[in-house]
């Protein structure tokens, strides 16, 4: 008995030996593909076929049937907010990737089901969504198939499967400024909202992108009775004046201009002169400025940028050359001297 024991053990052993795989190169290899729009990231994980000289469209990958869009295990795509494909609304989440092709359009199938393998037990009832694109052929032969994310914004891009001389396009939208907003609320649940900075740049953002003014009011005026200074009421005036308070609104800038420091002052100005595209008002608040601070380096610096913009290659000069009797330090000296130079050149 023991003998039979003895060598069933063994005859065990050698057969567990025998079914261990080695691990050598996969025939379709792995890849993964990402990209970030907006804040929302967006990842495929796939497994990529060689066309290896075979008919694909029709023959290989027939038409009409479930295919997993690339090798192996499922196609899986993942997004870290909700999004619109195709237009249509499809929520946070992983989802099984699928395609249907036919000769002319694709059904593209985002399954519920993300384990799978392939494609053998996809069911239409577990998907998400499924829209429908037209895919467009290629005069270049891509041999592994492949995925890319064409033209992203902050808003959008376009996922695109590329394979033989067919590529699959699929349009991708975020509500960025709702996705960024729900992060910044929860942002100012944590360290962030005991900073008056917080509030103001959520305020700010709101502002910009087109949220609602009375959310923006009551982050403003949070940040405001944490710290007033210059930026928070300025942030506070251009949101009543857009809600159509245009007097509330120059008394705020009014009373900024009165706790306003030189730096306040002009990183303003040149937030104007340089983001907004307003050199009158940037001069303005430049020479503002220099009412103020007579030997403010970056107000002289500032005129002497718009002058030279409107031509005036003289003013500019005369502001370049108050800058550099002013200024401490050999490197910004030297940048001085070359914005000199320029306008004295040819």
């Amino acid at each position: 008995m023991k003998a039979f024991l003895t060598t069933a053990i063994l005859l065990v052993s050698a057969s567990a030996h025998a079914q261990v795989a080695l691990k050598t190169p996969e025939q379709s290899p792995a890849a993964t593909v990402g990209q970030t729009v907006g804040m929302t990231e967006i990842s495929v994980v796939y497994h990529r076929p060689a066309v290896g000289g075979r008919p694909i469209w029709g023959q290989l990958v027939p038409y009409g049937e479930p295919w997993r869009a690339g090798a192996n295990e499922n196609t899986t795509i993942v997004f870290s907010s909700d999004v619109k494909v195709g237009g249509k609304p499809l929520k946070a989440g992983t989802y099984g990737l699928h395609m249907i092709p036919t000769a002319k359009d694709w059904t593209i199938a985002f399954s519920n089901m993300s384990a799978a393998w392939g494609s053998f037990t996809y069911d239409q009832k577990e998907d998400a969504l499924r829209v429908t694109v037209t895919p467009r052929a290629t005069t270049a032969s891509v041999e592994r198939l492949l995925y890319r994310f064409d033209d992203p914004t902050d808003t959008k891009t376009t996922l695109v499967l590329a394979w033989e001389k067919l590529e699959v396009p699929i349009t991708l939208e975020v509500e960025t400024p709702k996705v960024v907003m729900a992060s910044v609320r929860q942002q100012l649940r944590g360290q962030a909202g005991f900073s008056w900075e917080g509030y103001n740049q959520a305020a700010n953002y709101w502002l910009k992108n087109g949220g609602p003014l009375d959310e923006a009011g009551k982050l403003i005026d949070r940040s405001i009775q944490m710290n007033e200074n210059y930026q928070n009421l300025t942030t506070k005036a251009a949101i009543v004046e857009k809600q159509g308070n245009a007097k509330a609104a120059a008394d705020l800038r009014a009373k900024a201009q009165t706790v306003a420091t030189e730096n306040d002052l002009n990183q303003a100005a040149f937030q104007l002169l340089r983001t907004d595209k307003k050199p009158d008002d940037a001069l303005k608040l430049f020479q503002s400025t220099l009412a103020r601070y007579p030997d403010s380096l970056l107000a002289h610096v500032g005129v002497g940028e718009v002058l030279a913009g409107k031509g005036d290659k003289a003013g500019a000069t005369a502001e370049y050359t108050k800058a550099l009797a002013i200024s401490k330090y050999p490197a910004q000296k030297k940048r001085i001297e070359g914005r000199i130079a320029k306008l004295k050149g040819p």
